[in-house]
């Protein structure tokens, strides 16, 4: 009995010493988790305090509403707001269906095997393509082979191609989440495949689509290099008028400002600022899209 009792003690001190090494080793993981969420946070705050500090003094109505004049020292950005806010709506006109049907496929009628590991390493492989090479791309293709010429067509196409593959990887992932026994239940009740997944395993996987729609519209607002060649321009003396033409966007404009234009030190203000609406205009279509997928959710739910 003495052994046995000795036995037991000696079982808990050790299950006790586990236990509080596992707690030590919880604490120091969980705190380097909020070690690199705080230092994130810190450089998002330094970079917006920077941008504030040096642009919201061009932050004006004549800033926001008139064209450029004086080799692009004067006058306003509106063009530019103009011409990025259509080349990221377009962009998701394109990517949106595309990626959706391809995630479709891909999920619920691919037979498993190596075709299917091939196209989803390429997909995967496509999403860390630097931008500028979609650039060259569109600009071979849209622009030359189909001759769009440098317009708001030929920019929609390469940033659609651009952020095709992350509507595609978030599309699928937000239908595997979506559990077997809907789809079971679904066809159980005699319903076909094409119903099953149009009326019960889209609508349970449309937030985590929007979300993947969401960060598409980010990337593509703020892309230079793929617009660069096949849709912006330095300055245009009209807006456009048809997807056929061309338009300027904010992140090519900050760019000339900063590299190419006449009066760089000149202009410094106006890239500041540039940069603080470019970052403004993406928040509010975020919040937008944001809102309508939370709206979505509680539909959803009810």
């Amino acid at each position: 009995m003495q052994q046995t009792a000795q036995d037991i003690a000696a079982i808990l001190d050790l299950a006790e010493k586990r236990n509080k090494k596992r707690k030590v080793v919880e604490a120091v993981t969980f705190g380097l988790f909020k070690s690199a969420a705080g230092v994130c946070g810190l450089g998002l705050a330094i970079i917006l305090g920077f941008l504030l500090y040096n642009g919201l003094p061009a932050i004006t109505w004549e800033f926001l509403s008139q064209q450029p004049r004086n080799s692009m020292t004067e006058g306003g950005i509106l063009p530019c707001i103009v011409g990025t806010f259509l080349l990221a709506i377009s962009s998701m006109v394109v990517a949106l269906p595309l990626g959706v049907a391809s995630a479709i496929y891909l999920n619920e009628y691919a037979r498993p095997g190596k075709l299917l590991r091939v196209i989803r390493i390429g997909i995967n492989n496509l999403a860390g393509v630097p931008s500028v090479v979609f650039g060259l791309f569109g600009l071979g293709l849209f622009v030359t082979v189909m001759q769009l010429g440098v317009s708001i067509a030929a920019g929609a196409l390469t940033l659609g191609a651009l952020t095709l593959p992350v509507v595609i990887g978030t599309t699928e992932e937000a239908m595997r989440s979506v559990p077997d026994t809907y789809r079971e239940a679904s066809l159980g009740l005699g319903a076909t495949k094409w119903q099953t997944i149009y009326r019960v395993v889209l609508p349970a996987a449309l937030p985590g689509i929007l979300t993947g729609s969401i960060l598409s519209l980010s990337r593509a607002a703020g892309e230079t290099a793929a617009i660069m060649f096949t849709a912006a321009v330095f300055s245009t003396p009209d807006m456009p008028q048809s997807i056929f033409d061309d338009v300027m966007a904010l992140p090519y404009h900050i760019y000339v400002l900063a590299t190419a234009g006449t009066n760089i030190e000149q202009t410094r203000p106006l890239q500041y600022g540039t940069a603080l609406v470019l970052i403004a205009l993406v928040l509010g279509m975020n919040l937008v899209a944001i809102f309508l997928r939370a709206r979505l959710q509680r539909k959803l739910s009810k």
